[in-house]
């Protein structure tokens, strides 16, 4: 049994004649004749019989008929799901993004990416940069927004550079002439990440670049809590730009430039894993994602529906 025959069994129901069936299928009549004897032999019943005025439907054709609905119906949808997909009116992107990147960044990529393919499901997982390329090779998702990093098997696009700066509140002694020297910041209670955290060794390592290793007076493991210290006055602390540009806009916190210092930075990246084809809605998370940074990804080594 294949789907020609079903076709054929429903016209011919359908027309109640084997020759406006072959019409309508474009088909000779004795390839229509052929595809129904072929359907009855496997089916070892006989689903037409012959009347003065054409065709009509036997008891087993009848039975027959609502199952070779249901079968090309089926066929039909499962088209149509695949036409959804070629649209991107169907789908789903599924990608993981660093904390920062995933709190600061990521929402106004999604607002876009929603405007643009509103029938595409997101599903994001918020990890530590190690943990999502793990997830990447896994193929637990299709991309990954993280530090750049270099990896044989994972195709890393750079994106921007994560600038970090320093933070005091309004009211701190720095605030007024936003300046400070780096020698001053040993006298400070400074607030940082935990030593867990790629941003903690970021900061070390410049601070001791500089000349002007700090003992944290404050280790915390979240973005908010830190600005809301430096906030009351608790301290001050070396943050991403794109986390505190809301704060430093309100003056809630006030950015301060450290002379004899070269504040870090590193660079943010889209990964891939290398010869896994991307789902559609993956590749058109990229094409924004080139449009918004101005970067042109390798070209996908092949293409996969979903």
């Amino acid at each position: 049994m294949d789907i020609g025959q079903l076709e054929a069994f429903l016209q011919v129901a359908a027309q109640r004649s084997f020759s406006r069936a072959a019409e309508t299928l474009r088909l000779t009549q004795p390839s229509v004749t052929a595809r129904i004897q072929a359907l009855e032999r496997d089916l070892g019943e006989t689903l037409f019989e012959r009347n003065g005025r054409g065709v009509s439907l036997t008891e087993a054709g009848t039975a027959f008929m609502p199952h070779a609905q249901r079968v090309l119906k089926a066929l039909q949808d499962g088209r149509d799901a695949i036409h959804s997909l070629q649209r991107l009116d169907l789908g789903t992107l599924r990608l993981a993004a660093a904390p920062t990147i995933g709190t600061y960044v990521l929402p106004g990529l999604l607002k876009e990416f929603r405007a643009r393919y509103p029938g595409i499901e997101v599903s994001v997982r918020t990890e530590y940069s190690d943990q999502i390329v793990q997830m990447v090779l896994a193929d637990e998702v299709r991309l990954g927004l993280e530090r750049a990093i270099s990896h044989a098997d994972v195709v890393t696009v750079p994106l921007y550079e994560d600038e970090v700066v320093l933070v005091a509140s309004a009211q701190h002694p720095f605030a007024p002439q936003g300046t400070a020297r780096v020698e001053e910041l040993s006298g400070e209670a400074l607030i940082m990440f935990n030593r867990g955290s790629s941003y903690y060794t970021l900061v070390d390592n410049a601070l001791r670049q500089a000349g002007a290793p700090v003992s944290p007076a404050m280790e915390l493991d979240n973005m908010e809590a830190a600005k809301k210290m430096v906030e009351q006055g608790l301290g001050i602390a070396m943050l991403p730009k794109v986390a505190v540009e809301r704060e430093l806009q309100q003056g809630e916190l006030r950015q301060i430039r450290v002379r004899g210092m070269t504040m870090p930075k590193r660079q943010i990246a889209l990964i891939y894993r290398r010869g896994r084809p991307l789902s559609r809605a993956s590749q058109a998370f990229v094409r924004l994602l080139e449009e918004r940074y101005r970067v042109k990804a390798p070209a996908p080594e092949g293409e996969a529906a979903g």
